[in-house]
């Protein structure tokens, strides 16, 4: 058996053996782990739809995802459900397109099924190319600050605002606040600023060791505040069962048992069928566009990061690979929709067990075994508190505006749309309004500029649909 693994990952090749693919596999696991409690958390905004649920949903995607990712393409990178992309599905296409969480499952089947054809057809080009290169990065900086925005939100120190919309929570315990109301926003600022502090020392699993001290200082804290206990729901139960029933009555199937039922959309007397087809064209689009730009941008990093790219035939270095670890990318999304959770997409995360000697698939394969195990701890899990996992949300916004520095800001004809897709995705609440004000903005300025023809028709044909979501959804 053992020969088998290090002939079929090719150890010796790569020079690296079991045990530090082992180690590379857990630390991406410690990595990462923590989207099992966050993408679990932000389904929650959705009215009837149960922690449990999406937990396991999230956990069997993640575990069929990589499983693939290191059978299939045999890198040791590993795919769970995108954050921002998972924002997209529940902020955007639930509560501000007002489709049901079913409808929305079929955008994400759509994706990973259209995601799959252009692999293997060779023809990803044609989405990859329709957008000008400063939105595809700025989309990466817009949602970061939406993530971060979400998580500010969720955890009670960002709060709506009748005159400016939002605003900051009270911290004044002299006056309009008391200790029990700004707790959680201390344990959020110093769950973020250990978490900060973990990576700057270099230790890659900070992310869940800062939400574990976080987690710890909440129910710490809590004898500090009068009743504390007896407002929370501490009955863990610890039969794993009772999720995964969770599981099957309220996300297994639903895309194919409600999905394609548009009543609800339509009842709205705002909406009609002329609206439904271009929101449900451009929404599938921009989860389309999200998943290949984010899974092949992480792809990159990772390969990079690693040292994983191998020379062609030309001498030029590429990644090894590419299109079965692209078609894993897109059937793991089709599982994910059937399982009842959105796109799935690879993770930078992988890099820490990458930085920790992981060079195979093997690498990936301890990770899906440990997500596995994972699987069974929901009740646990669900113990975790906003104000500790939101800590997580702010950092990964912080990570994804890095991009910001490859743009080139004194250029205006490049900044404008940039900076249009960047402002309007936190502010309208809305990644398909940020990438459609950046189409917008960068098609003017060509056409005054008298460079249309510089616009590709690809690009023509993706503004024009964007340009129909405005007329039919306000």
């Amino acid at each position: 058996m053992k020969n088998l693994v290090k002939n079929y990952f090719q150890l010796d090749k790569y020079g690296t053996t079991i045990n530090v693919e082992f180690m590379a596999g857990l630390t991406t696991f410690l990595s990462m782990c923590y989207i099992l409690i966050v993408n679990a958390s932000i389904f929650e905004n959705i009215d009837g739809l149960p922690f449990n649920a999406i937990y396991i949903a999230t956990a069997i995607a993640t575990i069929f995802g990589t499983l693939l990712m290191g059978l299939l393409a045999r890198l040791p990178i590993a795919q769970s459900t995108g954050l921002g992309i998972n924002a997209f599905f529940v902020y955007t296409c639930c509560l501000a397109f007002g489709f049901t969480y079913a409808n929305s499952l079929v955008f994400v089947l759509i994706d990973g099924i259209i995601f799959l054809i252009l692999t293997l057809t060779g023809l990803r080009s044609i989405i990859f190319d329709s957008l000008p290169k400063s939105i595809t990065m700025a989309i990466s900086v817009g949602i970061g600050l939406f993530i971060a925005f979400v998580g500010l939100q969720n955890v009670g120190i960002v709060v709506n605002n009748p005159s400016t919309c939002v605003t900051l929570a009270s911290f004044n315990l002299l006056g309009t606040a008391d200790w029990a109301q700004i707790m959680p926003f201390a344990i959020t600022l110093i769950t973020f600023t250990i978490l900060i502090a973990f990576m700057k020392k270099g230790i890659k699993t900070g992310v869940f060791w800062a939400i574990l001290i976080g987690t710890g200082l909440y129910y710490l804290l809590g004898l500090t505040v009068p009743e504390f206990y007896n407002n929370l729901n501490l009955n863990v139960s610890i039969n794993p069962l009772h999720s995964f029933g969770d599981f099957y009555n309220q996300s297994f199937g639903k895309v194919f048992k409600e999905g394609f039922d548009f009543t609800y959309y339509l009842s709205d007397p705002e909406n009609s069928k002329a609206s439904l087809i271009v929101v449900f064209i451009t929404t599938s689009l921009a989860f389309c566009m999200l998943n290949m730009f984010d899974s092949l941008g992480t792809l990159y990093g990772c390969c990079k990061a690693g040292g994983l790219y191998e020379k062609n035939e030309k001498g030029e270095n590429v990644i090894p690979n590419l299109n079965k670890a692209m078609a894993s990318d897109a059937i793991a999304t089709c599982v994910a929709s059937v399982c009842g959770t959105s796109t799935q997409t690879l993770f930078m995360e992988s890099t820490s067990g990458i930085s920790a000697g992981g060079k195979t698939g093997l690498t990936a394969i301890v990770v899906a075994l440990l997500f596995f195990i994972a699987m069974f701890c929901a009740p646990i899990a669900a113990l975790v508190p906003p104000c500790a996992y939101c800590a997580a949300l702010i950092y990964v916004g912080l990570l994804m505006i890095s991009s910001i520095k490859e743009l080139d800001l004194k250029d205006v004809e490049v900044a404008t749309p940039a900076f249009m897709t960047i402002i309007m995705i936190p502010f309208t609440y809305n990644i398909s309004f940020g990438i459609a004000f950046g189409l917008l903005s960068h098609v003017l300025i060509k056409v005054f500029l008298g460079k249309a023809k510089e616009i590709k028709i690809s690009t023509w044909v993706v503004f024009l649909l964007f340009c129909a979501l405005f007329l039919f959804t306000h």
